[in-house]
């Protein structure tokens, strides 16, 4: 069953979304070679919790962290780790979920650490150009397809990239996964319509080789999605309100930033 929220819901989950925001930008400063990942995880918790938020990933399906955190080839669902430290020329992915007086929010955000290589700059920069092509897509009438089509037709026809088949966006509230589901691949055209009031997020995962991932399944881990081939992995994640106006994003950094895209 798909949620559509109210105005007043949509603005709680905005200030929700905020204090992902705020984690985020944070986190751009902080940073660097030689951060533990660990470290990032209490920084995150800490930053949460000191604004009134709930770090809602904890307990969830008996995930025990507040953030995940992916490095390189980790796609998602990386755990935080004491004693690995960051090197110059890392690829990091932060992920969270956020609860505040009822409302959910969900983003997720990729970090060059130091300098990285041209050829992770340019992932990087497709991954997230990616994410605005779907959300420009995510308008009253539009398909799910559509949102999909933009993104596989950008990374993978357009720049040669794996886009992830096997974890997708999705709908935000009551809970952290709702309907509908929104995969960031199809046809244009197809799948469910949108409406005002549903709350989704978009959340492209771009693999600088083949689509296709693994799931860690050792006693210690169970969680960590890894490119199968090896290769290098960016993700930028954000939830939005489809609105009459247009998409509304609930998780913005900077809307004169997101302006550039949309």
């Amino acid at each position: 069953m798909i949620s559509l929220k109210s105005p007043r819901e949509i603005a709680a989950m905005k200030k929700s979304g905020a204090i992902i925001a705020g984690m985020h930008l944070m986190l751009r400063d902080y940073i660097k070679p030689g951060v533990d990942t660990w470290d990032i995880e209490l920084k995150c918790k800490k930053y949460i919790e000191d604004r009134g938020g709930v770090p809602l990933q904890i307990g969830f399906e008996g995930f025990k962290y507040a953030t995940t955190i992916s490095v390189n080839n980790e796609v998602a669902h990386g755990l935080p780790r004491k004693g690995l430290k960051l090197k110059d020329g890392d690829l990091l992915k932060v992920d969270t979920v956020v609860g505040l007086d009822g409302a959910v929010s969900d983003s997720a955000w990729s970090y060059a650490v130091g300098n990285v290589s041209p050829e992770v700059k340019k992932l990087m920069e497709v991954a997230k150009k990616s994410l605005y092509l779907g959300i420009d897509q995510a308008v009253i009438g539009n398909r799910i397809g559509d949102i999909g089509w933009a993104i596989q037709d950008y990374t993978e026809n357009q720049n040669g990239y794996g886009d992830v088949r096997q974890y997708i966006g999705h709908g935000v509230g009551p809970t952290m996964h709702e309907d509908p589901q929104v995969p960031h691949y199809g046809k244009p055209g197809h799948g469910l319509r949108l409406k005002e009031g549903m709350v989704i997020t978009i959340e492209p995962m771009i693999n600088l080789g083949g689509w296709e991932v693994e799931t860690d399944d050792t006693p210690e881990d169970g969680w960590t999605v890894r490119t199968l081939d090896g290769s290098w992995s960016a993700q930028y994640e954000h939830m939005l309100a489809i609105t009459k106006d247009g998409p509304k994003i609930l998780t913005s950094q900077d809307p004169e930033e997101d302006a550039k895209y949309l």
